[in-house]
């Protein structure tokens, strides 16, 4: 049985597997069937290669770190205890293979099935990504809920008031004893100066020189 679990081409089976369940598991909102599958797999090398007297207790502690880590990304917002696990996995995957290549060959290869498996989800099932809706706000300040961007000071077309300071080309007028800050239509206007109101764009109101 250790022989044929520490076999080259069970060896890449059982990473090939264990990526595909993670895989799965990324579009899950919670711990399923593919994930236990995918970890029973994990399981399953690790004990052949450890009988075999390849793994230590530091492989098996860094792999159930990174297993603990993996399954609290389900819980924890954020990436941070995904990536980690995933990466603890990784490392004890090449610390546990009696040969660095040969299980560098088996990880790429279960690499490139999961990345295969990862694009049908989304390409052709059409499945959302859980861990990327973790990661993003989606939630919207609507005007319903009482968020406003920026007043439109439309009220103010057509009201003329004095520069309270030099405008080149911002700067603050006076209008009915409101301090509101301005720009020019495109010259110098001297502090003190009679100006009005000649559009208002969102938060942007533009004034001209009164002659």
């Amino acid at each position: 049985m250790i022989a044929f679990l520490t076999d080259p081409i069970v060896v890449t089976i059982l990473l090939t597997i264990a990526g595909v369940g993670i895989v799965l598991e990324l579009f899950s909102h919670k711990f399923g069937i593919a994930g236990f599958i995918g970890v029973a797999a994990l399981l399953l090398f690790f004990y052949g290669h450890f009988q075999a007297g390849l793994a230590g207790y530091g492989t098996l502690t860094l792999f159930v770190a990174g297993i603990l880590l993996i399954f609290l990304e389900f819980f924890l917002p954020g990436a941070v205890s995904g990536t980690l696990g995933v990466a603890a996995l990784i490392l004890s995957l090449f610390l546990a293979g009696e040969d660095t290549l040969q299980i560098g060959v088996s990880i790429l290869i279960a690499l490139f099935v999961s990345i295969i498996v990862f694009f049908i989800m989304i390409k052709v099932l059409n499945k959302k990504l859980v861990l990327f809706n973790k990661m993003v706000l989606f939630d919207t300040a609507r005007k319903e809920d009482g968020y406003v961007s920026n007043v439109n000071r439309t009220d103010l077309l057509g009201m003329e008031g004095k520069a309270l300071t030099i405008l080149r080309p911002a700067g603050t007028v006076i209008i009915k004893n409101e301090r509101i800050d301005v720009v020019s239509e495109g010259g110098f206007i001297e502090q003190n100066s009679k100006v009005t109101v000649i559009k208002v764009e969102g938060a942007r109101i533009v004034v001209r020189e009164v002659k």
